[in-house]
């Protein structure tokens, strides 16, 4: 694998060329398992090399890689979606359990971190790739800057609704380019089939999900106490939002998320409060927090207790915003009129 710390045109070499050749029909007469095994190798073959302007790096893949350290939980359960934990090496900074249907498959990897891990202790595990949740994973503080990083020969990918810089930040973050980064992760590890039915399946249950029509509108209050820190208008909070039919009070915000003010959290006087639940800083404190607080103490949906809850790595892009654009309106359904 090359890196290179320049900013070309945007390059995402045959992408579409593994999913081709798999589609291609047999010879007549051919032995289907044996030419069903020759095209999948000629498949993924294909693929390589492979370059991707990522953040504004260019990351040229030779081949998959084999040897990944996955920072953030959003990196860490796509590879576990696509059946990729052999790969794995080393998980760091993950912002709580995985999903039931990856427990097993998680129960062995090395936790490197509970935080972002440093350069060396990433690099004791001899990662041909970092897989990184946020930008600032890859920094002289953290796992390693990208340009250190590609001269030790580690490349290192940020998973694209994270990248901040001026057309790379996903404006807004919508669920087509949610999904595209999951095929863009299948065609980086050479697994596009599988890239295409974790798609193909989460497609499906969103389109299954029918949006609140109650028309509340709604505040998703992430974490702060002097000042809330909320869901602004093109990140994941407002995709999943959209997608569960609630108005954000904060959708005017050209942003991910953005600091606001009580007051103005009262003066919006949102009908629904949505709650996002971590580990360091729980729905239940929150509740606390907003009960306690004499600006908000009075409004209506503390004192009728109109919240939803989420958990913090469904906040993110990545494989649990289907399941929690369906849990948000189950518990909208739930809440009484």
């Amino acid at each position: 694998m090359r890196t290179h710390a320049t900013r070309p045109l945007l390059a995402v070499a045959a992408l579409g060329a593994a999913a081709l050749l798999a589609g291609c029909a047999s010879p007549t007469g051919a032995d289907p398992a044996a030419d069903s095994a020759a095209t999948g190798a000629d498949a993924e073959a294909s693929a390589y090399p492979l370059t991707i302007d990522n953040c504004g790096t260019e990351v040229t893949f030779e081949a998959a890689p084999e040897r990944v350290v996955t920072v953030k939980s959003s990196t860490l359960e796509l590879m576990l979606a696509l059946g990729l934990e052999e790969k794995i090496v080393g998980t760091a900074f993950s912002d709580g359990p995985v999903p039931s249907e990856y427990a097993d498959a998680a129960t062995e990897l090395e936790v490197l971190s509970d935080k972002v891990p440093s350069q060396e202790a990433t690099l004791a595990v001899e990662p041909e790739l970092i897989y990184a949740g946020w930008e600032s994973n890859l920094s002289a503080e953290g796992a390693g800057e990208r340009d250190a990083l590609a001269a030790l020969g580690v490349a290192s990918y940020v998973a694209p609704a994270a990248c901040k810089g001026e057309g790379y930040m996903p404006d807004p973050l919508t669920f087509d380019e949610v999904f595209r980064e999951f095929d863009e992760a299948g065609a980086i590890f050479g697994v596009p089939e599988r890239a295409a039915e974790l798609v193909a399946a989460q497609r499906e249950a969103l389109e299954a999900v029918r949006p609140s029509e109650a028309g509340y509108t709604a505040l998703w209050y992430s974490s702060g106490s002097d000042q809330p820190f909320v869901g602004a208008g093109i990140g994941a909070p407002q995709m999943i939002m959209d997608a569960a039919g609630l108005d954000n009070v904060a959708a005017d915000v050209h942003d991910t998320w953005t600091a606001m003010s009580w007051e103005a959290v009262v003066e919006a006087d949102p009908d629904v409060i949505v709650l996002v639940d971590a580990p360091w800083n729980t729905a239940e404190a929150k509740i606390e927090a907003l009960s306690s607080n004499p600006a908000t103490a009075g409004l209506p949906a503390v004192q009728g207790e109109r919240y939803v809850v989420v958990d913090f790595p469904s906040t993110e892009a990545g494989v649990r915003n289907v399941d929690a654009v369906a849990s948000i309106v189950a518990q909208l359904d739930a809440l009484e009129p």
